[in-house]
């Protein structure tokens, strides 16, 4: 390999889960906007529930809503319960190379405005929720991606990246016929690193003599890895250029230029977080071969249906395998042939008989 640089979910859920009850009408303005509408129409014509007195705040990562990856799937599960339990919503978002600083006061406003949970997007918040939620104990924050700020009034929704993307590696193998592939990831920061090893371990169980590419956008404090789909695709056409003819990207909105490199070198590539080859531009929807799913929308919607119950979840909440918290879409219908492999391995990491790991190999 070159190396350069327990909630229960419901399975075959994808990306639309917000369609079924409506959309956001909401106008940003400045850092934050307000969903005010009522009886708003959902996509297949359902009403939502008129709102009520309870405001969700969610604090987005670097690309915001409309990354059509991380972001987007927490919007999509807000979304659906904002509407199904008449939620209003306020959304602020991180800006590239912000200080902590702003994170901090993006919670802090939505803390002063009464607004609970807050619900923030993404590892990278997670020293601004440890010192905003001991600030307001009588607020409630959910961390995504994170569990290294933890307290009575903190959910941290943890995902098995690695299990999810060991699938996708191993279709990955099933796939190549150069018998070399590529990962990008957004940032080189522990949390990516889970998505490269899992890929790593699925492609190699395939085949233990598979080459993997792997490199990464940025490195910390520098998180533009993450919203930068020119770096993305400079990054995976050199993959592309040297003889890999499938990229698995795990970085946000640069994912984007990776789908393009892809398309301009008649290679396929592998999306991440939702079913990309339904939310990515049509014109890269044929090289999409499947995408790693990780329900951070399912996620959002459940906590948020037990806040509905008047019942606040805290603590760790893991979604893996078992509960279909992460998973690979069959959308395109690229990978039909190869499912029931897919599937096998599946249920073998679920048994424990394959151990998945959570870092590259060094």
């Amino acid at each position: 390999m070159r190396r350069t640089s327990q909630l229960v979910v419901v399975a075959g859920m994808s990306l639309a889960l917000a369609a079924g009850c409506g959309s956001r009408t909401d106008t940003e303005e400045d850092d934050t906007g307000s969903n005010g509408e009522t009886g708003e129409t959902g996509d297949n014509g359902d009403k939502c529930v008129e709102p009520g007195d309870m405001t969700i705040g969610m604090a987005y990562d670097v690309g915001g809503r409309g990354d059509q990856s991380f972001n987007d799937s927490a919007a999509a599960g807000m979304d659906q319960a904002a509407c199904e339990f008449g939620f209003n919503t306020e959304e602020g978002e991180a800006a590239d190379g912000e200080p902590e600083s702003a994170r901090e006061e993006r919670l802090r406003t939505f803390a002063d405005a009464e607004i609970d949970p807050i619900i923030a997007v993404g590892f990278a918040y997670a020293p601004s929720v440890a010192k905003v939620a001991e600030e307001y104990p009588d607020s409630n924050f959910v961390l995504i991606d994170s569990a290294d700020a933890t307290g009575d009034n903190i959910t941290n929704v943890l995902f098995a990246e690695e299990q999810g993307s060991f699938l996708v590696g191993a279709a990955a193998a099933m796939k190549s016929e150069t018998d070399q592939i590529g990962f990008v990831g957004g940032v080189n920061v522990p949390l990516i690193n889970k998505f490269e090893a899992g890929y790593v371990a699925g492609a190699e169980a395939v085949n233990p003599e598979i080459e993997v590419d792997v490199q990464y956008l940025t490195e910390p404090p520098d998180f533009s890895g993450f919203g930068d789909p020119a770096k993305g695709r400079t990054a995976s056409q050199g993959m592309f250029d040297g003889g890999a003819d499938i990229v698995y990207q795990a970085a946000g909105g640069s994912g984007a230029g990776v789908f393009e490199a892809a398309a301009a070198s008649d290679g396929m590539a592998i999306g991440v977080d939702s079913d990309q080859y339904v939310t990515a531009d049509p014109s890269v929807q044929d090289v999409i071969l499947t995408s790693m799913l990780k329900r951070i929308d399912i996620a959002v919607y459940d906590y948020l249906s037990e806040v509905d119950a008047g019942e606040i979840p805290t603590g760790e909440q893991v979604y893996d395998l078992s509960v279909d918290g992460v998973g690979y879409s069959t959308s395109g219908g690229f990978v039909d042939d190869i499912t029931d492999d897919l599937d096998d391995y599946k249920q073998q990491i679920i048994d424990g008989e394959i151990e998945v790991p959570t870092e590259p190999a060094s």
